[in-house]
C-alpha cells in the first residue's frame, strides 16, 4: 500500500486486518512485520518561511530534496541526518519522515542538538486510524513538545508520520577541520574532551582509528563566518598543541566529505561483518573499544557514539557489562537477527512505560510490531 494523501493512510491504517510494515524510502534498515505500507507517496512541502526559520514538509518527501531547497536559501537542517545506504548496502530514498523516525542525527547533534530537538510539529495517523496533530508550526508554539519528542525515534510503532514541522539554522559561511594524526585512542578522545570544553564552538569531534590513509586522524570542526572560523581553529591548534602537530583543513570539498565519511560511517562500507552503535559517555568511547576488540572502530560525538565492525553473529553486549550506556545492532544478518534484538534491552520500569505508551496508541499491536523488541 502507498497512500498518496493522509486520508488515504488513515484509511488504510483503520481498515488494516493484521500487522502493517511501515516503511519510508527502505534505507535504514528497520521494518516491521506483516503488509507493507509505505508513506513514499506522502511527499512535498506544506509551508516553508525562510524569515521563519520554520520548515512543515509531508514525511515521504526525499532528504535530498529537503537539503537543495534549503541551501537555496542558505539554511540547513540543524542535526545533519546520516544516510544509512553506505553502511547497510541498502537503496532506495531517504525521505525525511524516516529521519524522525529514526531520529537520525549526525556530528553536528554535540552543538545542536538531535533530530527531536528541531522536530516542532508532527502529524501522524495511530493504530486505530486516527490523525493527531501535535506542536506548532512556530518556534514560539510549544504546545504539545512531549508527544513531538515521542515520535522521534519511536521507529513507527506508535504511529505513521504524515507531516513534520521544523525549526532551522542558517548554513555557515565556510567550515574547517584540525586535523591531528596518529593519536591513540585514549589522547584522541582527550583532545576532543579538550576542544570540546574550550569556547570555539565546536561542532564536530571524531576520531578515526584508521582513517582515510591507514593512520588514526583525529577531526575536529569549526563552523561560521570566514574570520571567525579562522581565528577559533588557530585557538585550537593552541589549546591542542600538547597532543601533537595539527593541520587545518578548509577546503569545503574536503572537509564537507570527510565529515560525510564519519557521518555515514562509510568506513565500513565494503567490509564484511556486523555492525553495532554503542552510545556511553566519551571518557568511556575507549572502554568499550578495548572490551570489545572490533575489527575497526569509529568515534563521534567527542567518543560519545562509538561504531563497532565485528565479526559476524557476535553478541557485544555482554562484555560491555558494567559500562553505562546502550548498544544497537545495526546491520546483521538474518540469523543474528532472530537471536540477538536490535535495540538495548530496556530497564524494566522503562520497559513497561514503553509498553504502555504502544498499548494507548496502537492498541491493535499492528504498526511494525516486534521493531523495538
Amino acid at each position: 500500500m502507498e497512500p498518496a494523501t493522509e486520508a488515504e493512510l488513515a484509511q488504510a491504517v483503520a481498515g488494516a486486518a493484521g500487522p502493517l510494515c511501515i516503511r519510508g524510502g527502505g534505507t535504514r534498515g528497520v521494518s516491521g512485520t506483516g503488509e507493507a505500507l509505505s508513506v513514499a507517496g506522502l511527499r512535498g512541502v506544506e509551508l516553508y518561511e525562510p524569515g521563519a526559520l520554520t520548515l512543515v514538509v509531508r514525511a515521504g518527501t526525499p532528504v535530498a530534496e529537503v537539503e537543495t531547497m534549503l541551501a537555496g536559501e542558505g539554511q540547513r537542517l540543524p542535526f545533519e541526518p546520516m544516510d544509512m545506504r553506505a553502511v547497510l548496502g541498502t537503496n532506495g530514498v531517504p525521505t525525511i519522515g524516516g529521519v524522525v523516525a529514526s531520529n537520525a542525527s549526525g556530528p553536528r547533534r554535540i552543538q545542536a542538538g538531535a533530530c527531536r530537538d528541531s522536530l516542532i510539529g508532527v502529524r501522524f495517523v495511530d493504530g486505530r486510524g486516527d490523525v493527531i496533530k501535535n506542536g506548532g508550526r512556530v518556534m514560539k508554539n510549544v504546545t504539545g513538545y512531549d508527544l513531538v519528542k515521542l515520535m522521534a525515534g519511536s521507529h513507527g510503532t506508535l504511529g505513521v508520520l504524515s507531516e513534520v514541522s521544523f525549526k532551522l539554522l542558517p548554513a555557515p559561511e565556510v567550515a574547517a577541520c584540525v586535523l591531528i594524526e596518529g593519536l591513540s585512542d585514549a589522547d584522541a578522545v582527550a583532545a576532543l574532551s579538550a576542544a570540546l570544553g574550550s569556547p570555539f564552538e565546536v561542532s564536530g569531534a571524531a576520531h578515526l582509528p584508521v582513517g582515510l590513509d591507514g593512520a588514526p586522524v583525529t577531526m575536529i570542526r569549526v563552523e561560521g563566518f570566514a574570520a571567525s572560523v579562522a581565528y577559533r581553529a588557530g585557538r585550537l591548534q593552541a589549546l591542542l598543541a600538547r597532543f601533537g602537530d595539527s593541520v587545518v583543513e578548509d577546503d569545503p570539498a574536503r572537509v564537507a566529505a570527510g565529515w560525510a565519511w564519519v557521518r555515514d560511517v562509510q568506513a565500513f562500507a565494503d567490509l564484511p561483518g556486523d555492525v553495532w552503535r554503542v552510545s556511553v559517555k566519551p571518557s568511556d568511547g575507549p572502554r568499550v573499544v578495548a572490551a570489545v576488540g572490533p575489527r575497526r572502530a569509529v568515534y563521534d560525538w567527542g567518543g560519545g557514539l562509538v561504531w563497532l565492525l565485528v565479526a559476524e553473529g557476535r553478541d557485544i553486549r555482554p562484555g560491555l557489562a558494567g559500562i553505562a550506556g546502550h548498544a544497537t545492532l545495526i546491520r546483521a544478518g538474518a540469523e543474528t537477527r532472530a537471536r540477538i534484538a536490535r535495540f538495548h534491552p530496556e530497564a524494566p520500569p522503562v520497559a513497561a512505560l514503553s509498553a504502555g505508551l504502544r498499548a494507548r496508541f496502537d492498541p491493535r499491536g499492528i504498526l511494525n510490531p516486534g521493531v523495538m523488541g
